[in-house]
């Protein structure tokens, strides 16, 4: 599906490169020039058959190959790499299994491919191009279905000594809490993240007269609390409260300058993020004695993982 169209840029194509960003239903691929601008992007359903994925990939790299000269390809995925981001080791809603992707797609198509994980991705486009523009030691959280988080300090991604790190989402917040696809039990995205949502609404009904329907998504349920609603609200605070606890654990371990907010809920962060900063600066150690992370709002939108695997990708980093 193409999205829109300008010319192509750079005689060479040297400054050019195409980032996917790979969803379990959609993947999408567009050519991002060296100032993180999205030149031309095309759509097209995920396939769970490891070899027409790639067929897919190459396709659609094939297509705005024909149209831009392409010094190389990222990929953003949801997924466990290998600490050199060369295998898929795994996927919970792609089909690739301990598969050296990196090399299969740079065999068949002729250039540089990287790989990287989609919160590292995102994280690294607001690095270069959106809200963590000079920052140092800093931290993103991709809040949307679960949390995703990235650690950058200096230029450097953090990834850990087996490639996972780090795994904020999964920090445990509420000893034997809500059950989680992980296979723990009350972890933070179970109470702040857009699934979470809908269980606390089920959970604080009871306590409010709403107008929301029986079983509302989480994005109904901001919408309700923007125009008012008390059980809507009384959701979004609660969601605000949790974050925050979180945001206080990540402050106290790792002590950032920046914390920025991504992912699909941060566009409700009106509804919540002053919640959050204030419960984090109650909850961390030292409260009210030492120098609090500013905490902003992502800035790159859903194009952030495409961007930033894209810069990747031509930077070879």
């Amino acid at each position: 599906m193409l999205e829109h169209t300008r010319p192509a840029a750079g005689a060479d194509g040297s400054c050019l490169s195409i980032g996917f960003d790979i969803g379990g239903t959609n993947l999408r691929g567009g050519v991002v020039d060296e100032n993180g601008t999205v030149l031309e992007t095309r759509t097209v359903p995920t396939s769970q058959d490891a070899r027409a994925l790639e067929d897919d990939i190459v396709r659609v790299v094939e297509d705005l190959g024909a149209k831009y000269s392409i010094s190389g390809v990222g990929l953003a995925i949801a997924a466990f790499l290998d600490p050199g981001c060369e295998n898929v080791r795994f996927a919970p809603h792609l089909p690739w299994r301990d598969s050296p992707v990196r090399q299969i797609l740079s065999d068949r198509l002729g250039v540089r491919v990287r790989l990287e994980h989609d919160a590292n991705s995102a994280a690294w486009g607001e690095w270069r191009y959106g809200a963590g523009r000079g920052a140092k030691d800093w931290v993103f959280f991709a809040v949307g279905t679960g949390i995703g988080a990235t650690l950058m300090t200096e230029d450097k991604i953090y990834r850990g000594a087996f490639g996972t790190a780090p795994e904020f989402g999964h920090l445990v917040v509420v000893p034997g809490g809500r059950e989680c696809s992980c296979g723990k039990r009350g972890c933070l995205e179970r109470y702040a993240s857009g699934t979470a949502l809908p269980d606390t609404f089920a959970e604080l009904k009871p306590y409010y007269e709403t107008s929301l329907p029986g079983a509302p998504t989480g994005e109904q349920i901001a919408q309700r609390a923007r125009e008012g609603d008390a059980l809507g609200q009384a959701v979004m605070n609660d969601f605000g409260l949790w974050l925050g606890q979180g945001l206080s654990i990540v402050a106290d371990v790792l002590d950032p300058e920046l914390i920025v907010l991504g992912g699909g809920v941060s566009k409700d962060a009106d509804l919540f993020l002053d919640i959050s900063r204030q419960a984090m600066s109650r909850e961390i150690v030292g409260a009210g004695y030492r120098p609090l992370a500013r905490v902003a709002v992502a800035e790159l939108g859903s194009a952030a993982g495409m961007i930033g695997v894209a810069d990747l990708a031509r930077e070879n980093r």
